[in-house]
Formats: C-alpha cells, structure tokens, sequence
C-alpha cells in the first residue's frame, strides 16, 4: 500500500468506529415525545374555546381565535391531532395577546358561515 492510501483507509475505518460506537450506545437517544390524541386535542380546543368566549361577540381577535378553531376541529376530524391542537394553540395565543383590534371608528360585521 503506498503512503497516499494509508490516511484514507485510517479516516475510513475511523469513521466506521465511531458510527458503530455512537449506534451501540443505549440510552444515549432522545425519548421520543409521545403522539397527541384525540382526547388530548378535544381538551385543548374546549380550553381555548373557553378563553375565546371571555371576549365579546364583536371583537375582531375573538373571530381569529374561532377560525382557528374550526380549522383545529377540521385537523381533529382528519386524524391529524398533532395540527388540531396547533391551531387551537394558535387560537389561546390569539385571544391572550388580542392581536386584532379595531380602531376608533372602524366596525366588524360578521358574516355567517357556509355549512
């Protein structure tokens, strides 16, 4: 073997070991965080359906807050509990930091969804 292929073969067989050595390792993994589930997006979307109905009616961040619910029932329906309780997060947040708000003189008419 000439002296150019020995650093090759060496780093090579470096790298091997150390891919062995880190595969071998037990207990050295990060748990797996454990799926969503129905019941725990049912919960998460009646708390921020709660919080949602602490504002009026007319109040443009409420609004927000109920589309996002409807998309997290949505997700919920589809099986994808992971996006619903993402959109019902997205509906706490809207309704905590009040992110829409009407200036003096502006209104908000709702208009009825389509069923």
């Amino acid at each position: 073997m000439s002296r150019f292929n020995c650093p090759i073969v060496c780093c090579a067989a470096g790298l091997v070991a150390g891919l062995v050595v880190l595969g071998a390792s037990p207990g050295r993994a990060e748990p797996a965080e454990a799926e969503p589930t129905r019941e725990d997006c049912i919960a998460a979307v009646d708390k921020a359906r709660a919080l949602a109905a602490t504002l009026p009616e007319d109040d443009l961040s409420r609004y927000f807050a109920e589309r996002s619910l409807l998309q997290a029932d949505v997700e919920a329906g589809n099986g994808e509990f992971d996006d619903c309780i993402e959109y019902a997060e997205r509906a706490t947040v809207e309704v905590k930091e009040h992110r829409h708000v009407l200036r003096p003189g502006e209104t908000f008419e709702r208009v009825p969804m389509k069923k």
